[in-house]
């Protein structure tokens, strides 16, 4: 499987915002962002200001790094996301928070994005008491996430047991720290999404 293997602190310095991609270290004085505000690369002498197709391009790849999504499988996102009813940018946001790994970092099972992926990767994440290992799945709602027998020998496993109770879920799923397994009430809406994208320029890119 195809994925980026830079150094993803300089997404969120071209971004010119946290990302969130390595979770709890973003939250921290080492932040990339903290110590060094200033975008990727030569600095130029003298800053041009960006044109509508960069700006959307921008927010594109801003969407597409924060949800670690290559663009081959991003476009298709977009695509299922125009085919559904209502507004293309919500329905977009609404899929990227659906995935499998996403749905597995919102339920507090990972620090970051990329860690869920690796979990389900690895065959550790459960759902409905079938281990689904694809992280672009999209979860629906009544389904149940739970650890896999193989999970549950890991020795991360034990870590997340201790740690769980500090975190808090996203509030269209529900968990249960004892069991350690979460159920997703319902799909997300707008105002439930907490990413700091804006949507209409996405669809704007790919309208063009």
């Amino acid at each position: 499987m195809a994925r980026y293997t830079g150094p993803v602190c300089r997404q969120c310095r071209r971004a010119g915002q946290k990302l969130f991609i390595k979770g709890e270290r973003c939250l921290t004085p080492k932040c990339a962002i903290e110590r060094r505000r200033s975008t990727p690369g030569e600095q130029p002498t003298r800053r041009r200001r960006l044109s509508e197709w960069g700006t959307q391009l921008r927010e594109k790849q801003k969407a597409r790094q924060m949800y670690g999504v290559l663009e081959k499988q991003f476009r298709k996102h977009y695509d299922e996301a125009k085919r559904r009813t209502g507004l293309t940018g919500e329905n977009l946001l609404q899929i990227l928070e659906s995935r499998l790994d996403n749905t597995v970092y919102r339920l507090g099972f990972a620090d970051s994005r990329a860690q869920a992926r690796q979990l389900v990767r690895h065959g550790h994440i459960s759902v409905d008491g079938r281990k689904t290992n694809i992280p672009s799945y999209l979860v629906q709602p009544g389904q149940v996430l739970a650890w896999t027998e193989r999970g549950q020998r890991s020795e991360y496993y034990s870590i997340v047991t201790q740690e769980i109770q500090k975190r808090t879920p996203a509030s269209w799923v529900t968990l249960d720290p004892s069991a350690m397994q979460g159920k997703v009430v319902g799909l997300p809406e707008r105002s439930e999404i907490d990413s700091r994208i804006d949507e209409r320029l996405i669809v704007e890119f790919y309208s063009r």
